[in-house]
Formats: structure tokens, C-alpha cells, sequence
């Protein structure tokens, strides 16, 4: 891809916060092209559901190379902006994270989400500083490129229930502060669907805020009105589908086929991948 279009892909993208943005999140070229025909305005990718796609667990186990594959495959199979989920950038210092960011960037992509949790799965998160330094040189990096590139930071204070409970808004409104002045665009705050305290980061950090579906979820009218940007689905969709698959699989072995018989036909399905 030229960087001019690359560089059109990040404009729009960014530009699709200033509404509410509704991500469909997608987990290889396949799933990002149905979303793109439902009607998503961008892509996101899940990490979660791109390492399940693959036989690997979630949580930074799935190959580096294996992601950058897999993401250039999902830029070329549709127009559309494409936001990566990228975790800690397989990168713990900022020198490293620079350098990965330049092959992340290689693929196509015009965002991110870059992750405040520490290197060892469910580890502890880096401190303010030095995650605020991770998102300048990843700021660096795109600068180098030529990417306006839309930097999610995700801080991960409420999902792993870090530090003192009351004490957990302010930290994120410190965070996301400071990640705002190294350079990010977002704040994702996945576990948090509090309107109020989503208000609050919206008011006191200026950032775009982006909250995460999960059960229970307020509508995404009221996650407007209280100053949410954007709405991702996370894992969930890719959840769906292969709860779908396994109860087809299992259905086709005690002699069933009621669900394949009234899915869509093989040829209007291959017709949706075909340029």
C-alpha cells in the first residue's frame, strides 16, 4: 500500500471518532470483509480472536509474524481503515517498540490499540511514566512513516482490578492524561461500563474514549451521551461464531443438519470474496 493511501485511510479514520464509532471487531481477512458488507465504516481487529483463529490462547502467545501476516491479509481484503490490536507491541522498551511499530505499519494499518499491562500475561501494569514513553515511541515511529496513525492507548487499571478500588478512576484520568501528552488519541478502559465514571474520563482527559461490549452493557445511545467516542466488540463476535460452529459440528454428528440446510448458499457466500 502507498503511503498517500495509507495516509487518506488514518484522515478517515480519525475523523469517524469525532461521531460514535461502532467496530464489529474482526479477526482475519474473512470475518473483516463480512463486516465491511454489514456495514462497518473501519475494521478493528480482537486479539483475543485472531490467536483463537489460529490454535494459540490469547495473552501474547500468538507469533509476532504470525500477527503481522495475518493483519497484512486483513488490510487487503478491504477498503476500509484498519485498526490493529497489537497488545504491548511485542516490545518492552521504547527503542524496541519503535522498531516494531515500523513493521506493524508496514502492514497497512492506521491505528492501534497498545496495551499498559506489563510483559507476562495478566502481569502488572508498566507505571505512568514509562507506558506514556512507550506511546511516544510508538508517536515516533508513525511520525517516521508518515502515518497519522490513531494511537488507542489501553490502560487495564479496571479489567485486572489494579490498586485500590477507589482510587482506580483517578488513576485512569492520571493515565490517560499523560498518555494524551505522550502522543495518544484513545483511551480504552476495557471492564469499565460505568456511565458516570466513563463520563468523567471523557471530561478530564480530552481524549477519545472507547468502551468494550460486554454483558449487561449500557445501550450504545447512553454510552454517547456520557462522552464515548467509540464502541468495540472485542472477542464477542468471533465468541458467536464459534458457538455456532461447535453447536453445528455437534448437531452434524447425531445426524442433524437443520442449521447448514438454512444457511446461505455455498455460491452467494463464495460471491462475497470474490474482487
Amino acid at each position: 500500500m502507498s503511503t498517500t493511501l495509507q495516509q487518506k485511510r488514518a484522515e478517515l479514520f480519525r475523523g469517524l471518532h469525532d461521531d460514535f464509532l461502532v467496530l464489529p471487531n474482526a479477526w482475519d481477512a474473512g470475518s473483516a470483509r463480512l463486516a465491511a458488507e454489514a456495514g462497518a465504516t473501519a475494521i478493528a481487529t480482537s486479539s483475543g480472536a485472531q490467536s483463537w483463529s489460529q490454535g494459540i490462547a490469547d495473552g501474547r502467545s500468538l507469533a509476532k509474524a504470525d500477527v503481522l501476516a495475518n493483519l497484512e491479509r486483513i488490510v487487503a481484503a478491504t477498503e476500509l481503515p484498519v485498526s490493529a490490536d497489537i497488545e504491548n507491541a511485542y516490545a518492552d522498551d521504547a527503542d524496541g517498540l519503535h522498531a516494531t511499530m515500523a513493521q506493524f505499519l508496514a502492514t497497512g494499518i492506521v491505528g492501534i490499540n497498545l496495551e499498559d499491562s506489563g510483559a507476562t500475561r495478566n502481569g502488572p501494569l508498566y507505571g505512568t511514566e514509562v507506558a506514556a514513553g512507550r506511546i511516544t515511541a510508538a508517536r515516533a515511529a508513525a511520525d517516521d512513516a508518515g502515518i497519522d496513525l490513531f494511537i488507542n492507548a489501553r490502560t487495564d487499571v479496571f479489567l485486572l482490578g489494579v490498586g485500590d478500588e477507589n482510587g482506580r478512576l483517578a488513576d485512569v484520568v492520571a493515565r490517560g492524561n499523560a498518555y494524551r501528552e505522550a502522543g495518544a488519541c484513545g483511551l480504552f478502559v476495557p471492564g469499565l461500563l460505568d456511565l458516570d465514571a466513563l463520563a468523567v474520563i471523557a471530561r478530564d482527559t480530552g481524549l477519545k474514549i472507547n468502551a468494550m461490549w460486554l454483558p449487561g452493557a449500557p445501550t450504545p445511545g447512553q454510552l454517547r451521551e456520557a462522552g464515548v467516542s467509540r464502541y468495540s466488540a472485542g472477542t464477542a463476535i468471533a465468541q458467536v461464531a464459534y458457538t455456532a460452529a461447535a453447536e453445528t459440528a455437534r448437531a452434524f454428528l447425531t445426524g442433524q443438519d437443520t442449521a447448514m440446510a438454512a444457511s446461505i448458499d455455498y455460491f452467494a457466500f463464495n460471491d462475497k470474496f470474490a474482487k
